[in-house]
């Protein structure tokens, strides 16, 4: 588990997932029970996932635990040929590989075949002159295009059979996301790719051996895979290699109102809503999207890479900035939304992802974002935690082997034989700017205060009367701004929410804020198969935010949830974490000395049970 420093009771009087110890021989629905009876939590005052080492005495008792359950757990890991007895890491259990569920709860088969014994893997012996670079899929040449059509049509030949088929590599997401595995050891808790730190390093192995077997099928070991550059505005429209349909790139279930030439929007919000923004501004707000999640709401691991899931946890602990947006919503972007389709095929459902060939180059630029993020700062690293490097996955190799990958194996691109053609990153010069000044924010029950210094008004007054009257006048002013009330959650999001936090620290010096990031932290019920966005914002004084606020300091981010099926009768549930990162966006807006901040909830779509469980602010450092 994360360490933990002494805890500080908040006024948060709501049910709160993470209130409730995690116990790993209870089964999920369980576990669900004693979060919706939860009335009271202890929020801490600072929390560390960074750590290489956690709290011990967790451990202990989670690895007895598993030791506990016996067979089931021994007989994977002699399977795996591991000695992980005693591993706190969480892993699939992949002896017991079930059918993963559609989103009307429906069986779909995704297993891959089944295997006798997995081998370790090794990493490649890699000359540092001689790497694979992945293109730009918008830059490639037809002699590319050739080869890589003709990788692909081989690999779509593959009968059934074959672990290495593109049906068989297309349901690797599907078993892996949908349901099709439990945890290695724990048979009544679902493993998920999706919403932690398994996010990064999962589609990235994954991408590895697809890209080697096709390299395989066409003798051609310095083969790389394209990446989708949707984050450089020559790269925000779908490669036309992907629309052509003579080629085994194509796939008709896409959405036809975004082919090219349709320029992409990296905060989507569904088909109901029409923009108006001009492709000019539409590329400013994605260039701005970039920036948030990237650096703003990115500044500490866990809020890029995600929260930690160890062995016991239940799903969706909380995703990390990009795997919301733009990963989420270029996903739904791509695919084809109901009624056209039953549930956002291909691309906008986990369990259908990977038959559209484009996934692959959407995960090589979500891949590419996770070598550029360790390059914007030295503080940004990844995890030292050994349950994180420990945790791992099941694939098939080139050669049709099965093979076991860890975390640790895949921190490091280059180690693997690959990187990526360099492009510009524009969006590193896309930092968002306030709207306008604005005056501190107080928690409910006082009036608006003005800023030291400002005078409150720019009219000369002669007399003591006039000067009287000013007075009256100001005062009248701030009788009459809003005062946004303290709510208490949870609340469903069936309109707008306004409230307003009191902030457990303020006037903080930039040595604290370097040292732990003021987080706002938003718990979250949802369907998890409903395509479902809502936006943030702090301190806007707009009644309804628009899309062009995005643009702008006070947007703090989205929650995005990408339809999919969770095993167990509460599958169509999703609990998780969001997390924005404050201490950027506070000084951008000069609310340091504020005492509380406004957040506003503004739905998007899909929101109708969407359900803010709570929403408090934290430290992390």
């Amino acid at each position: 588990m994360a360490s933990l420093s002494p805890s500080t009771t908040t006024t948060t009087t709501t049910n709160n997932l993470s209130a409730v110890a995690r116990n790993p021989s209870q089964s999920k629905s369980s576990q669900l029970s004693a979060f919706r009876s939860t009335q009271r939590r202890r929020i801490p005052s600072k929390i560390s996932c960074n750590a290489a080492n956690n709290n011990e005495s967790n451990k202990f008792d989670r690895r007895n635990l598993l030791i506990g359950l016996g067979g089931l757990y021994g007989a994977a890991t002699t399977l795996t040929g591991g000695n992980d007895t005693l591993a706190a890491p969480t892993a699939p259990d992949a002896t017991q590989c079930v059918p993963a569920k559609i989103d009307d709860g429906s069986p779909l088969q995704c297993c891959p075949p089944k295997a006798s014994q997995f081998l370790d893997f090794k990493l490649p012996k890699v000359n540092p002159n001689q790497l694979r670079f992945r293109p730009a899929a918008h830059l490639v040449d037809d002699e590319y295009l050739a080869k890589y059509s003709k990788a692909l049509a081989l690999m779509k030949a593959l009968p059934d059979s074959d672990p290495r088929s593109f049906k068989n590599q297309a349901n690797v997401h599907c078993a892996y996301c949908n349901g099709g595995y439990n945890q290695v050891g724990l048979p009544n808790l679902e493993f998920q790719v999706h919403g932690s730190w398994l996010f990064f390093p999962f589609h990235r192995a994954y991408l590895y051996f697809y890209e080697r077997i096709l390299a395989n099928l066409i003798d051609d070991p310095t083969f790389s895979i394209p990446y989708w550059n949707w984050d450089h505005p020559d790269g925000m429209y779908m490669p036309s290699m992907f629309n052509d349909k003579n080629s085994p790139f194509f796939d008709a279930i896409r959405d036809q109102n975004h082919l090219p030439p349709t320029l992409m929007n990296l905060s989507y919000d569904g088909p109901d809503t029409v923009s108006e923004l001009t492709n000019e501004q539409q590329i400013e707000q994605n260039l701005t999207i970039m920036y948030k999640q990237m650096v703003v709401n990115a500044k500490k691991p866990v809020l890029f890479l995600g929260a930690p899931y160890r062995a016991g946890d239940p799903v969706n602990p909380g995703p990390g900035t990009l795997e919301i947006q733009p990963h989420g919503t270029v996903h739904n972007w791509t695919g084809n939304p109901p009624p056209n389709t039953p549930f956002w095929e291909d691309m906008g459902n986990f369990y259908s992802a990977g038959r559209d060939p484009i996934f692959y180059a959407h995960h090589g630029n979500v891949d590419r974002t996770w070598s550029i993020w360790k390059n914007i700062s030295p503080k940004n690293k990844d995890f030292k935690d050994t349950d994180f490097l420990n945790s791992y996955f099941y694939f098939y190799d080139e050669n049709a082997n099965p093979i076991k990958i860890f975390v640790k194996d895949v921190l490091d691109t280059k180690k693997l034989g690959y990187d990526y053609q360099q492009m510009d990153l524009p969006w590193l010069k896309s930092k968002p700017t306030p709207k306008r000044n604005r005056r501190p924010k107080k928690p409910a029950g006082k009036k608006p205060g003005k800023k030291p210094g400002k005078k409150p008004a720019k009219k000369v007054f002669s007399t003591v009367k006039n000067a009287r009257a000013a007075e009256a006048e100001a005062e009248a002013e701030a009788e009459t701004d809003p005062v946004v009330p303290t709510l208490v959650f949870p609340r469903p999001l069936d309109n707008i929410i306004r409230t307003n936090l009191a902030r457990p620290r303020k006037s903080r010096t930039q040595q604290e804020k370097d040292d732990e990031e003021e987080v706002l932290v938003i718990d979250v019920e949802s369907r998890s198969d409903v395509y479902s966005k809502f936006d943030v914002y702090v301190n806007d004084e707009d009644e309804s935010p628009t899309l062009e606020n995005r643009t702008q300091t006070e947007y703090a981010g989205s929650f995005v949830n990408v339809p999919h099926r969770h095993s167990g009768k509460d599958g169509h549930l999703k609990m998780t974490t969001i997390k924005f990162g404050l201490s950027e966006l506070i000084d951008d807006l000069d609310a340091n000395d504020d005492e509380g901040l406004d957040i506003i909830f503004v739905p998007r779509t899909g929101t109708d049970s969407v359900i803010i469980k709570d929403v408090r602010i934290e430290f992390q450092d």
